[in-house]
């Protein structure tokens, strides 16, 4: 029987906890929350809060890997998702009405939803390679953005757009609800109808899947569209927390945190398996990090280091090799039966297995 530690969300849980309780003895308020005025605040609220453009993207890209892909245009996607949501603010007579701001998000999400369209059609239907089909938007993405602003890092004051990263729906802030609401949905669809098993076939297996009636092609391309929505999503929470549009940093280097977080949470970059538990761990964990980085007054030409080095340990420890050198995996032969023997070398080669008179 596989004990708990073996499991392949213990140690990205047990990283968790213990940068939790590192946190919890150097500020012994960090565990504290508390409400005022009928909202919640306190260390770890703002770590959900922050969390959830990261935790957006790591959702679609934990969709993307599981069909063996990859989507470094994510970054470029928030940039422009947010410059259009902005710039049709901007644009219009009364920034602050609710009706404008329903029309710019909802434009925003139908260009990244397009975004995807097109990353999903170089790599399902051209055949690309997904990190050279998704290159190309990330290259050009930040300069469409640019062309959206006109080259102008564009600001709004609107309180109802404000207010998708830092209003509170009765207790805990919108930004979070967001990203608890994909979460739900992304699991609920994955893990409780055919789909998460067809994603796991076609990342396994593309040519069996189709020989077997599985629709690859299609299940490949949504994925990318999927990664664009969320993308999109996230560069109008993104917007929403600075109150500008940021051709330049609006989702700098989050396609790589994503990638970390979802490596982080278990799933392989081999395509395949996935778990979007483990990918809201992985984000738990990058973000509590670098909450703590920064407390602990980190240079920030420093801290990409002190991050490195921690992210490297974590790693480390889910490395196979590395538990097997420490009797933490199952080793055949030793830990119990593993099934018949196999075939012997002569068996294999002649193809007859010999008998043994009783």
């Amino acid at each position: 029987m596989t004990t708990f530690w073996k499991h392949r969300l213990f140690w990205p849980a047990a990283a968790l906890v213990a940068l939790v309780t590192v946190n919890s003895i150097a500020r012994p308020r960090f565990l504290s929350i508390t409400m005022r005025d009928g909202e919640l605040y306190g260390a770890l609220i703002d770590i959900l809060r922050n969390s959830a453009p990261l935790m957006l993207v790591a959702l679609g890209m934990t969709i993307v890997i599981a069909t063996r892909g990859i989507d470094l245009s994510v970054g470029a996607i928030m940039a422009v998702s947010g410059a259009v949501a902005l710039t049709v603010i901007d644009g219009s007579d009364d920034p602050g009405n609710l009706g404008t701001v329903l029309v710019a998000v909802a434009t925003a999400i139908a260009v990244a939803l397009v975004l995807g369209v097109w990353n999903g059609f170089l790599v399902a239907v051209l055949g690309i390679q997904p990190i050279i089909a998704t290159l190309v938007l990330m290259l050009a993405g930040r300069g469409v953005a640019l062309l959206i602003t006109g080259g102008f890092i564009t600001t709004v004051n609107s309180d109802p757009f404000s207010y998708i990263a830092s209003g509170y729906l009765t207790l805990v802030p919108f930004a979070l609800v967001i990203s608890v609401v994909a979460v739900a949905v992304i699991a609920l669809v994955e893990r409780r109808t055919a789909l998460g098993v067809l994603t796991e076939a076609v990342g396994i297996n593309p040519e069996a899947s189709r020989l077997a009636g599985v629709r690859s092609r299609g299940i490949v391309w949504g994925a990318y569209v999927l990664s664009g929505a969320l993308a999109g999503v996230a560069g109008i929470v993104y917007a929403s927390n600075i109150k500008a549009a940021d051709a330049n940093a609006a989702g700098l280097f989050i396609e790589l945190y994503a990638i970390l977080a979802v490596v982080l949470g278990g799933t392989s970059l081999a395509g395949g398996k996935f778990s979007v538990a483990g990918t809201v761990i992985g984000v738990l964990v990058i973000q509590t990090l670098e909450s703590t980085i920064l407390f602990l007054g980190v240079p920030s030409a420093q801290s990409p280091v002190f991050f490195a080095l921690v992210v490297v340990v974590v790693v480390m420890v889910q490395s196979k090799r590395v538990r097997g050198a420490f009797g933490m995996v199952r080793r055949p032969g030793r830990d119990g039966p593993t099934g018949p023997p196999g075939p012997s070398k002569h068996e294999a080669v002649t193809g007859r297995r010999t008998e043994v008179a009783a």
